[in-house]
């Protein structure tokens, strides 16, 4: 695979609204779960965004908590993509999304007046409220992107396996700009989902940890700009993908696919795993999860690699979570440092991998992002710095 400069980023989760407060927060070790910013009965932490503003005007129609994330999230890079929409042509900038809720929020809201009042409320478009396509939509009502569109959702790799596709936009001469991402919003139907699966953690979750007792679910939006050719501090190197469908919602406890996953990842990228600097894993906080991963990373990367889990500080966002990770990859790349594994320690003694406890300075080349979802879906995005 070719590398394409990342010219410009954005982040919006319970951390912070733009990437300089996500940042921020991971690098002061600041927590964004808790109970605030969303209502649900079940007994466990989530990472919401708390102010949102409403949409208005064209967006109006759109007004969901899904369309506001997307607004929040793209803003601070509007101007980047306009530019990058005037360099290259409108039509030839793509828009490749990851979502796994996409507007169920409202579809929830819609169905409960329904059943109180026997009709379905006359505010609520499916199309508009509900569709993963009405995100995209929403997107090119902000920028002037043209170009081919898609959502990718596979549940918690949606947003991963969505640079791959940019990646093969910009191969196939399709695009000479892709805008990729990804942005999922806190609805009562993935709480209650995980809860049936007795997944979720009672407080916030601690991946890796020897006590680690589950998810803690979050939200947020993340957005990067990839182009042909441009001055950025850091590229897109290659992206692995797997399925290995071993269980509808376990993952293969050996972690084949996963290795399968970041073999691919490094193939493609023409590196061998000893040039891989650091991995941020998908780490959700799971029993099961964490050691499949664990030995999966041991296995193709090495034991004593540098290995960070980020969900401890804002929950595990689905289908916004690959996105995430890879440009907090691309973060520690640019700034030479690790955030702390939140939650991790005491660490788990079994698992057998370097997991960094505490901010540390690094400095490193290449990182890898691991994505792991429903159905063996899985993925593994590489990033590094530019020569």
């Amino acid at each position: 695979m070719a590398a394409y400069p990342i010219t410009a980023y954005a982040l919006c989760n319970a951390l912070g609204d733009d990437a300089r407060a996500v940042i921020g927060s991971l690098e002061h070790g600041s927590c964004g779960l808790g109970r605030r910013g969303f209502a649900c009965d079940v007994e466990t932490v989530w990472g919401a965004i708390v102010d949102l503003a409403k949409l208005s005007g064209s967006l109006q129609p759109f007004d969901t908590r899904q369309a506001r994330i997307v607004v929040a999230a793209l803003g601070p890079i509007t101007e980047s993509v306009g530019r990058a929409c005037r360099r290259w042509g409108s039509s030839r900038v793509a828009v490749v999304l990851g979502s796994s809720t996409g507007g169920i929020g409202a579809t929830e809201a819609a169905w409960a007046e329904s059943i109180a009042t026997g009709k379905w409320p006359a505010w609520f478009d499916l199309q508009r409220h509900h569709a993963m396509a009405a995100s995209l939509e929403v997107v090119r009502a902000c920028v002037p992107i043209r170009g081919p569109g898609w959502v990718v959702s596979t549940a918690c790799s949606s947003s991963a396996k969505a640079f791959a596709s940019a990646q093969r936009l910009l191969d196939a001469d399709v695009a000479d700009a892709v805008l990729v991402g990804g942005v999922d919003s806190l609805c009562e139907l993935t709480i209650r989902g995980f809860a049936a699966l007795e997944v979720t953690a009672r407080g916030p979750c601690r991946p890796f940890a020897a006590a680690r007792d589950g998810i803690s679910l979050g939200e947020g939006g993340a957005f990067a700009l990839l182009e042909r050719h441009g001055d950025a501090a850091t590229r897109l190197l290659a992206v692995g993908e797997s399925c290995d469908a071993y269980h509808m919602s376990s993952p293969e406890p050996e972690g084949a696919g996963a290795m399968a996953a970041i073999e691919s990842a490094l193939a493609a990228a023409g590196l061998v795993s000893a040039q891989i600097d650091f991995v941020n894993a998908h780490a959700t906080g799971t029993k099961v999860g964490d050691a499949a991963e664990a030995k999966a990373i041991a296995k193709v990367i090495g034991s004593s690699t540098p290995v960070v889990a980020t969900k401890g500080f804002m929950g595990h966002l689905l289908g916004a979570a690959g996105a995430t990770e890879v440009l907090l990859c691309v973060a520690a790349l640019e700034r030479g440092w690790l955030p702390a594994s939140l939650g991790a320690d005491p660490l788990d003694p079994t698992l057998g991998i370097a997991v960094s406890t505490e901010r540390r300075s690094i400095d490193a080349a290449t990182a890898l992002s691991t994505s792991f979802a429903f159905g063996g879906s899985n993925a593994a995005v590489i990033v590094g710095v530019a020569p």
